[in-house]
């Protein structure tokens, strides 16, 4: 088994990458944010152990990123023991936290507990319908070889709906993951949403071939094969 391990601190890289290595995983490395999604990308690991206090991307951001098209199992290994920065961490797709200082015994357990864990299938980090592209590692969208602009809600939104290719997505489920629990009968914030994302990525945004409304239920993202 793979696991990719993200932290500033290179004695507790060593020391990870040692302890690991004895126990007969095969340990990649890095020692900052851009290194550990780059890392993410390229080495595809079963499991992700990652810092929170990191340089060029935090931990926060890396998770975000990854949560964009993997559901790879990811602890986070942090000397922050406040609550808030673990409910940011477990908001933002971490499965487990552990505090620093840990045992080596308490890591393992904990990475042998997420393993058991089936995580849905990884896709490729970039999507393509129609004329557009979407890079869910990158967070960059193109349509025709142009970039096109999103704001943050719009391309959570998307987001969501590419995660979930051609599955329904309740309302519900995107009013919560977008908004938060407490604006799940605003109903209205789709309908304006979808409809500038249409605006923005669809050939007739009247029409929609991609983003599909269901009726009363939800909406679902829809790609080329299946049309």
């Amino acid at each position: 088994m793979k696991i990719l391990v993200a932290d500033d601190d290179p004695q507790m890289l060593r020391a990870l990458r040692i302890t690991l290595g004895a126990r007969g995983y095969e340990v990649v490395t890095a020692a900052d944010g851009k290194a550990a999604l780059g890392a993410a990308i390229n080495s595809h690991p079963d499991v992700i152990v990652i810092d929170l206090g990191m340089p060029g991307l935090t931990g926060i951001e890396v998770i975000e990123a990854i949560r964009g098209w993997s559901q790879v199992p990811v602890l986070v290994v942090s000397g922050r023991s406040e609550s808030w920065d673990k409910v940011a961490a477990l908001d933002a797709g971490a499965d487990d936290y552990v505090t620093k200082p840990f045992s080596a015994d308490e890591l393992l357990a904990r990475i042998r507990a997420l393993s058991r864990r089936v995580p849905a299938a990884t896709d490729d980090p970039v999507i393509s319908f129609g004329d557009v592209t979407v890079d869910l590692a990158a967070r960059v969208v193109t349509r025709a070889g142009a970039s096109v602009r999103l704001t943050p809600t719009e391309w959570r939104l998307l987001e969501v709906l590419l995660r979930n290719h051609d599955r329904l997505v309740t309302r519900e489920t995107l009013l919560t993951e977008v908004w938060g629990p407490q604006y799940t009968t605003d109903t209205g914030y789709l309908r304006l949403y979808l409809a500038q994302l249409r605006k923005k990525l669809e050939p007739e945004p009247s029409t929609p071939r991609y983003l599909i409304t269901e009726a009363g239920m939800g909406y679902r993202f829809v790609g080329d094969a299946a049309l």
